[in-house]
């Protein structure tokens, strides 16, 4: 027994339910009990807030969407659940890997004496700057969207869905779509390296 008073045979008996009847109280149940730990599961492993909780509501999602898959033969509720989350968490890293685009490489983080900035230092800022945003404005329009919501107001993909009515699926594509091509331009352009 849990110190919740929550034990895995009833943690079954949940999963069961929403199984075969697509029991909403149990599914709360199970989900007010795992959403959180999962969630400091993935952040202990090293995932960023926003990302912990996205895995963590897709794992949720699993859940309820693929109860029937649970068999208590072969784990218990948390390990099967767990399991999950940790194959999403390292697919989630192996996409980041391909597509991430290192700030640092747009020199965006460049030391400029904003006091007494040389004159080739603001040109060649503002040359850099007047690239990224052309490389920004041949964007789709769908896919420039969502990168402002993104990273101009800070918004996490779950809070983009929810604020776009979109699926969480699409956010992520469109975003990581968006990436790509910023990537593939600024390398063409010489602004980033290839490699």
């Amino acid at each position: 027994m849990t110190e919740d008073g929550f034990d895995a045979r009833e943690q079954a008996e949940l999963v069961l339910a929403v199984a075969t009847r697509r029991d909403r109280e149990a599914f709360t149940r199970l989900f007010d009990h795992f959403a959180p730990r999962i969630n400091a599961y993935l952040v202990r492993l090293g995932l960023d807030r926003a990302g912990a909780e996205e895995i963590a509501q897709d794992v949720m999602v699993t859940l309820w969407r693929k109860a029937d898959l649970f068999d208590p033969a072969k784990s218990s509720v948390a390990t099967w659940l767990y399991r999950i989350a940790r194959n999403r968490r390292i697919d989630w890293q192996r996409r980041d890997r391909v597509n991430y685009v290192d700030p640092a490489s747009l020199i965006l983080t460049e030391a400029v004496d904003l006091q007494n900035p040389a004159a080739d230092t603001l040109f060649d800022v503002q040359a850099r700057d007047d690239q990224i945003r052309a490389a920004l404005a041949v964007l789709p329009e769908e896919q420039m969207v969502l990168v402002r919501l993104a990273f101009y107001e800070a918004l996490s993909h779950s809070e983009i869905a929810a604020r776009t009515g979109l699926p969480l699926g699409t956010v992520k594509s469109r975003i990581r779509l968006a990436f790509s091509r910023l990537r593939r331009s600024l390398e063409a352009q010489g602004i980033i390296e290839v490699g």
